[in-house]
This record gives C-alpha cells, sequence and structure tokens, in this order.
C-alpha cells in the first residue's frame, strides 16, 4: 500500500485545502462562555459519576456516622463503627451488557470481495478491543467519540474519547451534524517549578485543529496553534496540508438521549451499599447490641438522652420514688433475615431496570429450550437493540471517512457500495435447535442468509468462500472420477 504523504498530489474525496483559521474572537468568546457553563454542569458530572461507579468509587465511601444531637441536629461520630461496603452491581451489568453486545467479533456483508477485505484489515482485532472499550465509556457516560486520523506509516487508525471530554456544537436539534467541537483535558506539567495540571483545549472544525490553554476562563492559544487533519509530500518535495471535508470526530451514543445507563439504577446501588455497611455496622457494634438502663443516677434533657443512647448505648435515668439504683438491659437483635431479604430485592431491582438479566437463572438451566433462553434474556435483548441502532448509524459516518480514505489511498473507489453490519451478540443458544433450523431452510433462503445464522460461524464471507471452494474441489474429483 503506497503511503498517504507520497499521493494525493490533487485533491480528491472526502479532502479539502487547508483552510485558514475560521476563529473569530467573538466566536472564540462564545466558546469560552459555553466551555465554562459545560465543565460545571449536570450533564457533564454524571458522566464523571458514571466512570467513577464503574470503577467502585460510589457515595458510600464519602458516608459519615450520625446522630441526633444536641439542639436536634446531626452531628458526625467517630466512636461508632463505619463501614463503607461497595458491592458494584452496576460495573458488573455495565461488562455483562458490553460483553453481550461486543464481546464477540463484528461481520460485514458486502458483496464486493476487495471492499470486504479492505474492512476486515482496518476493522481488526486491535479495533474490537477499542469497540468493546468505547461501548463501556458509552454506558458510563452516555456518549463516547471515536477521532479517525492518518498515522505516520499511512494507516488509518481510530483515536477514543470519553464523552466528558468532547463539547459537541451540532447544526441541528436532532444532534446528527457536527459543526465543530471542544476537547478539555489536562496534562501534567512544570509550571514555576512546581508539577501541576495544565488545563487543555482542543476545537475541531472544517479548518483542522486549534490548540490552546484554558486558564482563568480564557482560551490562551499555543505556539504554532493551528494543525491540519492530513500532511502529506508533494513531488516537488515540500508539503501540503489537507483536511477531511466533514469534521473527524464520530458520536457513539448509547441512546437518543444520551443519558448515560447509572441513571437508571443509582439510587438502588447506593441503597445496596448502604444496606451492606449497615449490616456490618449491626455485627461489630456488639456493646450496642445491649441498651444499658442506669437506675437512680442523673436525669437527662431528650436531646441528651437520645444522643448518649445512639452514641454510647447506654442512658442515665432517674426513678420516681428514689427507689435505689440498678441496671437493667434491653437486648437488641440483628435480624440477618431481613438484610438477606432486602439485599435481594434491591439486587433483582438493579437487574430489572438495567435491563440485564441474572446470570445464576442461566447456570441453572440444564436442558434449556430456546423459549426459556429467550424469556432470559428479553430485557438486556430491548436495551442492546436499542444500543445498537445507534452504533450502526454510527458506523454509517464512520465508514464515510474509511472509504474517503480507500479512495485517497487507490486501494478502491467503494463510495457506493452497500454493507450491512452484524454484531454477533454472546447468547446461550441451543444450538441443536438452531442448526436444525438452519438444515430445514435450506431451499427457503439464500446460503448467505442460512450461513449468517449458523452458530458456529463468525465470518461469513469466508465461509461461504471455503464452501465454493469445497464444492469446486468436489465437482473435480467427481469430474475425474467419470
Amino acid at each position: 500500500m503506497r503511503s498517504f504523504r507520497e499521493i494525493c498530489e490533487n485533491l480528491r474525496h472526502g479532502m479539502q485545502a487547508r483552510l485558514p483559521c475560521s476563529i473569530e474572537p467573538g466566536d472564540l468568546q462564545i466558546m469560552e462562555w459555553e466551555l465554562a457553563r459545560w465543565l460545571g454542569s449536570q450533564a457533564r458530572e454524571r458522566m464523571l459519576t458514571g466512570e467513577a461507579y464503574f470503577v467502585g468509587e460510589h457515595d458510600i465511601l464519602q458516608r459519615e456516622r450520625t446522630v441526633i444531637g444536641r439542639g436536634g441536629q446531626q452531628e458526625a461520630v467517630r466512636n461508632l463503627p463505619n463501614n463503607r461496603l461497595v458491592n458494584n452491581q452496576y460495573g458488573k451489568l455495565v461488562n455483562q451488557k458490553a460483553d453481550y453486545l461486543l464481546g464477540q467479533p463484528i461481520s460485514w456483508e458486502v458483496e464486493n470481495p476487495g471492499f470486504d477485505a479492505a474492512l476486515k484489515r482496518i476493522f481488526d482485532r486491535r479495533f474490537m478491543r477499542q469497540l468493546k472499550r468505547l461501548g463501556k465509556t458509552c454506558y458510563n457516560e452516555g456518549v463516547a467519540w471515536l477521532y479517525p486520523y492518518i498515522d505516520a506509516e499511512g494507516a488509518l487508525r481510530f483515536r477514543s474519547f470519553p464523552g466528558h471530554e468532547i463539547l459537541p456544537f451540532w447544526a441541528d436539534a436532532e444532534h446528527s451534524r457536527l459543526e465543530c467541537a471542544l476537547r478539555f483535558y489536562q496534562l501534567e506539567g512544570w509550571v514555576n517549578g512546581t508539577l501541576s495540571l495544565i488545563d487543555m483545549v482542543e476545537i475541531f472544525d472544517l479548518a483542522g485543529v486549534h490548540c490552546f490553554r484554558y486558564e482563568q476562563g480564557k482560551l490562551l492559544p499555543e505556539d504554532d496553534c493551528h494543525h491540519a487533519y492530513l500532511i502529506h509530500k508533494l513531488p516537488d518535495g515540500s508539503f501540503e496540508r489537507v483536511n477531511w471535508s466533514r469534521v473527524p470526530l464520530v458520536p457513539f451514543k448509547l441512546n437518543a438521549r444520551e443519558q448515560p445507563l447509572l441513571l437508571r439504577v443509582k439510587g438502588l446501588q447506593d441503597a445496596l451499599n448502604q444496606a451492606l455497611s449497615q449490616f456490618q455496622n449491626a455485627l461489630e457494634e456488639d456493646a450496642h447490641n445491649t441498651i444499658l438502663v442506669i437506675k437512680n443516677y442523673d436525669g437527662t434533657d431528650l436531646d441528651e438522652f437520645r444522643h448518649n443512647l445512639a452514641a454510647y448505648g447506654a442512658v442515665k435515668v432517674k426513678t420516681v420514688d428514689g427507689a435505689g439504683g440498678g441496671i437493667d438491659t434491653l437486648s437488641v437483635n440483628v435480624d440477618a433475615a431481613n438484610f438477606e431479604a432486602v439485599i435481594k430485592l434491591l439486587k433483582d431491582a438493579i437487574i430489572e431496570n438495567g435491563m440485564g438479566f441474572d446470570a445464576k437463572l442461566e447456570k441453572g438451566y440444564r436442558a434449556a429450550n430456546e423459549l426459556n433462553i429467550k424469556s432470559m434474556y428479553s430485557d438486556i435483548t430491548l436495551d442492546a437493540n436499542d444500543f445498537e441502532a445507534e452504533l450502526q448509524a454510527a458506523f454509517e459516518d464512520l465508514l464515510w471517512f474509511v472509504k474517503a480514505y480507500l479512495f485517497n489511498t487507490g486501494q478502491g473507489d467503494y463510495m457506493s457500495e452497500s454493507w450491512r453490519l452484524i454484531f454477533n451478540r454472546d447468547i446461550m443458544v441451543d444450538e441443536s435447535e438452531v442448526i436444525e433450523n438452519c438444515v430445514k431452510s435450506q431451499g427457503l433462503l439464500s446460503t448467505a442468509a442460512i450461513v449468517a445464522q449458523h452458530p458456529w460461524v463468525n465470518d461469513v464471507s469466508g465461509e461461504l468462500a471455503r464452501l465454493k471452494a469445497e464444492q469446486s474441489e468436489q465437482a473435480q474429483i467427481a469430474a475425474g472420477g467419470e
């Protein structure tokens, strides 16, 4: 394959000459305002929270034990057990849903063998790993971004950006046409002898990439701040800067509203962590399983009574008749069955509201039929259908850059080629029943359609080619025998 730097003497499809910097001072000021508003927005905070919950950084970790103190106000106490247990069912749910839809290699159905081979070269195993990670980011943040670029060897590569780094400016209300976008990120650097985080901003538009430092709400241009997306070498040895004719950022959305999965289950996940932590606290409060009632000592007001009861597990009271002092006990037993019931209800609610499935039920099916399997996977399948619709639209935008790259590198003109993307879902199936249905479909459906549904096939076009070769070989053997 020829290097991208050695071709494109003339501008071709999908490319345009480097445009002058199109950011006017007024536009830059608007971007500063929008960036400041977005950095403190609830939408971006939800994205960061989704990523934090995925790795186990839950709100329970900031929990403090409190009691009702004097004046009826809550007071933090340090002499009580304060467990902060995280049972990360949300993280498990994200991994489960990403593995279900993106755990297996994707398949392409195209008519042109050259286009099929080119797609397999570009969307290789490394891309599949990247796509799976991108899918998890979509679940955590509601949207993730893919940036196509040409590397030093002239190969088309992709870089992923999380949603909390990209502020898009859309040309329409449906968020389907991107005018430009800001990328906010932080770099470590030395400032006046101190290692600090430096806020950086990149602006992507049709004129290329513009680099800025972000200080005190202002975008300060870096030295040589304007870069083209592509640079290639001309025959005379000079270099020409070329841009895509579209902004090279492709959004991968979880749903039409770009809402993260955590919105559905955060309250349930927090309640689960709270119940587990409270149960462990109760087990460790051995001295407080018995409340001591100390008779005929000093009386106390209601605020002090409630504070001492909660903090020390003992209260001082005075009898009416002045009789001798003594100590009575009130036992408080921890009912583990109640906690177990609540924890099970919360786990089931997380699975139901997050539209996952209970893997324990799958393990219990020894001879599950197709109907039982579909019923068990019904919720996660419906949710995956919604996400897949967004992925198909994202790949349509992404393939525009792929086709333009193939055309401009002399690998073929596939701009008008049709394609079909198949996500091979990782689902338990009754293979014998599926294979039997495939056999019964012969003569009713095309071989390609039957092979695509066979549970043992991942590469449809490759399997069809092998079938054709075997049939040709068998025909030659039969002809030689005659």
